[in-house]
């Protein structure tokens, strides 16, 4: 009992760095769109690979369910509210256990 808590914790924490994760790969995605950076540089390229191994997993199936509308990818906004709604949730089961 006294170790779901803290685990809800770090699940909600986990869950914040993922929300960032996909935040940075969108910018970088428009930063390389308008050639800002350089998609070739091995930096740039490492970054780009790591961050799409770990979102693409998760936007893959929600672009099947929302296509691109006019070009414009709305699942990482569907993926933020995803996100939202269980950070929520594990706040709302947080409230339950004395502290």
């Amino acid at each position: 009992m006294f170790i779901i808590a803290p685990l809800l914790n770090v699940l909600h924490d986990l869950l914040g760095l993922y929300k960032l994760g996909v935040s940075i790969y969108i910018i970088l995605g428009w930063l390389e769109a308008f050639e800002i950076v350089n998609k070739y540089n091995s930096v740039v390229y490492s970054i780009h690979n790591f961050l799409q191994s770990i979102t693409e997993p998760a936007l893959a199936p929600i672009r099947r369910i929302i296509p691109p509308i006019s070009g414009w990818d709305l699942s990482p906004i569907a993926l933020f509210f995803i996100i939202y709604f269980f950070q929520g949730v594990l706040l709302e089961i947080l409230k339950k256990f004395p502290s």
